[in-house]
């Protein structure tokens, strides 16, 4: 019989970080949401915690546990916020991992301790202003090998933990040669290496996401990671992967939703008696309860199925797809129990319902995702 139950090592890691959320993150977010403002502290304080080293191991300064516990606390993170949980999952699934599963042993002593423990980020560079999910028919960035370097040239857009203060470098995707795409690590500060300016962004807006450009940038030949030509391949079995964190933040949110609720209801009188007594408002709060249930055991099954080695891809296309659709559900629905008052950012629910929708459109938009699921049925490409 499957069991879902957590270890007592998960249920330990679990409440630590529910904690974490509740009495450190929950007390300031807000006010940093609202200036824009990256959480320095709160990034510093889950370093310290070991969260960004969870998947990986001792030897690289990691906690030594795996995906399913860097996706246990992405979803206490994202109950409270989601710009936080972003922020620690693409630090670790976009910046870090990418040197783990392909980089040579030189980049990984020189990197991963670094970002392991939190004192560093990296980013992701794959997304380009003219691609979107059709990332090798809208590249145009390219990297020609001169003598013992790499010149760059091209961008990027959308790049999550690309010009924090603490950000190392930016793992690039870039044609290397005719329909061949490589993936090279920039380091920030690097000539010809431009960070934009912070997006105005509807929601996520305690996270950093900028443009970048590349104007002849130089990098040593042996900033490419793993082996040329092979770059577009990592970064789907990254993105593959990153599905999977991307259900566990968005179940968070849509967990979230559902207490913010059950305690607003229990507050909050209308026409004589608390609001929570009325069946319309139960119904709600009860089919929220169901979508954040359901899309939680996708992300179990997809985590167990990426752990066990066995091919995840179509489970986390699923798990995506329906933790996604829940959390812009469960964030519509908690802003219409909570009335004018879940449309003020001073109550999490509007940070929810601005947070939402970018999770039906990050790491593969939703209709990737269903496309990723009729091609394993067997169904033609289009």
């Amino acid at each position: 019989m499957i069991d879902f139950n957590l270890s007592d090592e998960q249920e330990e890691l679990r409440g630590t970080v529910e904690r974490f959320a509740r009495e450190t993150v929950a007390p300031v977010i807000g006010d940093l949401y609202e200036r824009g403002e990256f959480p320095y502290e709160i990034v510093a304080a889950m370093g310290k915690m070991g969260l960004f080293g969870l998947p990986f191991p001792e030897e690289h300064g990691g906690m030594g546990g795996d995906y399913f516990a860097l996706c246990l606390a992405l979803e206490e993170l994202a109950r409270v916020d989601s710009s936080v949980a972003i922020t620690l999952e693409a630090g670790v699934s976009l910046g870090a991992m990418p040197i783990y599963r392909f980089g040579s042993d030189a980049q990984k002593a020189r990197w991963l301790p670094r970002l392991t423990s939190g004192e560093n980020l990296a980013g992701f560079g794959l997304t380009e202003p003219g691609g979107g999910s059709d990332v090798p028919g809208g590249m145009r960035t390219t990297a020609r090998l001169d003598g013992d370097s790499w010149v760059i040239n091209g961008s990027k857009s959308f790049i999550t933990n690309s010009g924090t203060d603490i950000t190392a470098f930016v793992t690039v995707t870039a044609f290397t040669g005719d329909g061949e795409i490589s993936t090279i690590i920039v380091p920030n500060g690097t000539p010809g290496f431009t960070v934009g300016r912070k997006y105005s962004k509807v929601g996520w807006s305690a996270s950093d996401t900028r443009e970048l450009s590349f104007d002849d940038v130089r990098v040593p030949a042996e900033n490419l990671v793993g082996e040329r030509g092979r770059g577009y391949a990592q970064f789907l079995r990254i993105l593959d992967e990153g599905r999977i964190a991307i259900a566990a933040l968005s179940v968070g949110l849509a967990q979230g939703c559902v207490d913010e609720s059950l305690r607003y209801v229990r507050e909050r009188e209308a026409f004589g008696k608390e609001i929570g007594r009325y069946q319309a408002i139960q119904f709600k709060i009860a089919d929220m309860e169901m979508r954040a249930h359901t899309a939680r055991l996708a992300y179990y099954a997809a985590a167990a199925r990426l752990l066990a080695g066995e091919p995840f891809k179509k489970e986390a296309a699923i798990a995506k797809l329906v933790a996604s659709n829940a959390a812009m559900d469960n964030a519509r629905e908690a802003t219409q129990v909570f009335g004018g008052y879940g449309f003020m950012n001073e109550y999490a629910v509007g940070r929810f319902y601005r947070d939402a929708k970018i999770l039906e459109v990050g790491e593969g938009t939703s209709e990737v995702q269903r496309m990723l699921i009729a091609r394993a049925l067997g169904l033609p490409p289009a």
